[in-house]
């Protein structure tokens, strides 16, 4: 889809599943049986961090250079309509790792420090009891892997989480990680090399257990905040100067950003490659996504980071806008997926992957953990899925001073439906999502019978939420709802 403008690509996410530019669709017949037999497919998650719907030139980005991932997605299925289950990190880890929304288990905001997780009423970290992707397919004989980003703890950022629970507590056999308890890398230029670091772990792993099937997390610091690419890095963008709304704080903001994605791909494309090499491509489903929405340029330590593209949605980082919460998510496993399919009718989302990943993997998911997700194996194979259970997000901070982004509490998209309310009814939006997919028509006046239908199973989900103080001082988070704005 290089090349493709905005306008174009808006007109293709309303045509249902259309081909990619300049890709043709791959006759899947009996080549997968015939080359591979019943072998159990490996899993590779690649989960970029703070990577916008727009940062891709396969999402119509028309200056970020990213030719691996485009490349994956015309031999693959790019879907158009992924949510993730949180507007900022630790709940959308939670979510892949659990099939559960990520309230469910107190997790509302990022995991900091005791003191301030105690004054949002939140864990210290995920409690590691509970039921993991990673734990039911150790369990069912795969070998587990997660290298990168944890951020399912605190982390030893914060000072006081050395007790944490390492990734081997939640099932995982060999992982090096960022944000997190345990095994870490201990380089001086980390920030510039995490990309290449994190995919040579990741290439070391999948080299060691090639002739069994595994699972692995391979995922991303980039393009997470404070960047701090080198000057090679660079060069390629050296003609993008800052914007009209970026400050002199943000000098070059666009040239950096640029270069921090376009360098990810760069190294991604290594992973790919040696999969290929491997000769693993047949039987290996890798997926692409990111945790939420790109970085608000107005919180103060987004510094260049807050010029990452949401694409045309509203809402960024922190917001239950589109913009926040819905994702790329490319699906590639040659001689089962078609190639250069556009998915614009499956609504998928994280919690769906703990359900996906053991149907396809046929791994029996236990009685007491109840998903909130459902399997969307066909999604990924390539046939178009009806989403029959509803997604639901709280969002209990928002950030002082920063209207724009400022999103209601509480969210569900249910069939074509997206409402959006304070607890208290003090704001209610409701939109047709495939109709206004940049929420700029409010029908909450002209449809009060699904408000109150949607506001019901909002309410009704909220309480049975884990209950707990927050302290209004906690931070710069502000409780218990967004005014409007």
């Amino acid at each position: 889809m290089t090349g493709m403008n905005r306008r174009t690509f808006l007109k293709a996410m309303t045509g249902g599943c259309l081909t990619l530019a300049g890709t043709s669709l791959l006759s899947i017949g009996g080549s997968f049986a015939a080359q591979h037999g019943n072998k159990r497919p490996n899993f590779v998650f690649v989960f970029a961090d703070d990577w916008g719907w727009g940062d891709l030139g396969c999402y119509g980005h028309p200056h970020i250079k990213t030719p691996n991932l485009d490349k994956l997605a015309g031999d693959g299925i790019l879907f158009t309509q992924f949510y993730v289950n949180g507007s900022v990190c630790s709940p959308s880890r939670a979510a892949i790792m659990t099939g559960h929304f990520p309230a469910r288990h107190g997790i509302h905001g990022h995991l900091a420090g005791p003191q301030q997780c105690k004054k949002r009423a939140m864990p210290n970290w995920l409690d590691p009891k509970v039921h993991t992707v990673t734990r039911l397919l150790k369990d069912a004989g795969y070998t587990t892997g997660h290298f990168g980003k944890w951020h399912l703890s605190g982390g030893t950022r914060y000072g006081s989480h050395h007790d944490a629970p390492e990734p081997g507590s939640y099932g995982i056999d060999d992982y090096r990680v960022y944000r997190g308890n345990g095994p870490t890398w201990n380089v001086p230029d980390f920030k510039p090399r995490s990309t290449e670091l994190i995919v040579d772990e990741s290439i070391r792993f999948i080299e060691e257990n090639k002739n069994k099937p595994f699972y692995v997390n391979v995922w991303l610091k980039d393009t997470h905040a404070v960047l701090d690419p080198t000057e090679e890095q660079m060069k390629p963008y050296a003609g993008f100067g800052p914007r009209d709304d970026v400050d002199k704080r943000h000098k070059g903001a666009m040239q950096i950003y640029y270069a921090v994605a376009a360098d990810a791909d760069r190294h991604l494309g290594r992973l790919f490659k040696r999969i290929d090499e491997l000769g693993l491509t047949g039987n290996t489903i890798v997926v692409f996504s990111s945790d939420n929405g790109p970085e608000d340029i107005h919180v103060k330590n987004a510094s260049h980071s807050g010029v990452g593209s949401p694409g045309p949605f509203r809402g960024r980082k922190r917001s239950l806008y589109e913009g926040g919460i819905r994702m790329p998510f490319i699906v590639r496993r040659p001689g089962h997926t078609p190639t250069g399919r556009i998915d614009s009718t499956t609504v998928i989302s994280g919690v769906d992957w703990l359900p996906t990943i053991c149907s396809l993997a046929g791994v029996k998911i236990p009685n007491d953990l109840n998903p909130d997700g459902q399997d969307m194996s066909a999604a990924l194979l390539g046939k178009p899925e009806r989403r029959t259970r509803p997604l639901m997000w709280e969002w209990r901070f928002a950030i002082k001073g920063h209207p724009i982004n400022k999103s209601p509490m509480l969210a569900i998209r249910d069939g074509k439906w997206k409402l959006l309310m304070n607890p208290d009814r003090s704001r209610i939006e409701l939109y047709d999502i495939p109709d206004d997919p940049m929420e700029l028509n409010n029908l909450a006046a002209q449809h009060p019978e699904v408000v109150k239908e949607l506001s019901g199973q909002l309410l009704k989900w909220q309480a049975t939420l884990p209950k707990g103080p927050v302290d209004k001082t906690a931070g710069s988070n502000t409780y218990p709802w967004p005014k409007e704005q």
